[in-house]
């Protein structure tokens, strides 16, 4: 019994001197471990320090619109930073955001470059579908209206066309027109242009000047569909329906043509009412 006593404390002892060793090089690692986090750290601290670092003149930021890539006076247009910065304050999701505030773009995404230092930027721009023309005021207030024109896209969203002509000089602009007040035609623009855009029947002016009636410039002439309604998809159908009309008569002698129910559309002649009935 008293050599197995022996025995078990002889083992012990070992153990014990055998933790102590795990104990202290476990310290030993953790203070090497900190020494070269902290000099690692430093040292990145002095790399980002460095005026190689900086952001010094535009020309070291790159803006590209799908495949193009735009030029150094359309990136100051659209860009506002201060130079000399450092590429390390720049905030990329803050100008991500002051870019998407313009109208003419829809999305942005900014990265940094870090060889050579400077910003890629990736935008997407809204696509002009119509032209957009505003009465800044109405008579009898302002006998002589004054209309401020404009770009609009798919969704009706309003763009100023001094801006995108200056980033797109050569860019054909849309022929469709659109005549009234975003805030008011934005609600119903979309559905309405899509449903016209894959008619077959030519349209080139939209007047929502009066809320309480839609007009349609068309090959057929002037086309009046009142209050805009849950009924346009049916009213741009019978309208599609009546693109022969010129076979029955003289489009010249039409004055317009009423869709505000279609199901009995009317044609308003120079002289007289006449019940058009599409085939």
């Amino acid at each position: 019994m008293a050599v197995i006593g022996s025995v078990s404390r002889t083992d012990l002892a070992q153990r014990r001197k055998k933790l102590r060793r795990q104990r202290q090089m476990k310290i030993f690692q953790a203070i090497w471990r900190t020494f070269v986090i902290s000099g690692l750290a430093g040292g990145l601290f002095w790399v980002v320090i460095q005026p190689m670092w900086m952001l010094t003149t535009p020309t070291q930021v790159e803006i590209k619109s799908g495949k193009q890539l735009l030029s150094e006076q359309a990136i100051e247009s659209l860009l506002v930073l201060t130079y000399p910065q450092s590429l390390w304050r720049v905030e990329p999701s803050a100008i991500a955001q002051s870019l998407k505030q313009q109208p003419i773009i829809a999305q942005a995404t900014v990265n940094r470059r870090l060889f050579p230092p400077g910003l890629i930027i990736e935008i997407q721009e809204r696509v002009p579908v119509a032209i957009a023309q505003i009465s800044l005021c109405q008579p009898p207030q302002c006998p002589q209206n004054s209309p401020k024109k404009g770009l609009i896209d798919a969704s009706g969203v309003w763009m100023p066309l001094e801006k995108y002509t200056s980033l797109h000089p050569k860019t054909k602009l849309p022929s469709l027109k659109m005549i009234g007040s975003p805030k008011q035609y934005r609600p119903f623009f979309p559905q309405l242009y899509e449903l016209i855009s894959q008619s077959s029947l030519k349209i080139t002016v939209i007047d929502y000047q009066n809320p309480t009636n839609l007009i349609l410039q068309t090959e057929l002439g002037q086309v009046h569909l009142g209050v805009p309604s849950p009924q346009l998809p049916e009213q741009i159908k019978v309208l599609v329906q009546m693109r022969n009309l010129s076979t029955k008569l003289d489009i010249s002698q039409i004055e317009y043509i009423d869709l505000k129910n279609p199901e009995s559309p009317l044609v308003q002649m120079n002289r007289k009412n006449q019940p058009i009935l599409p085939k």
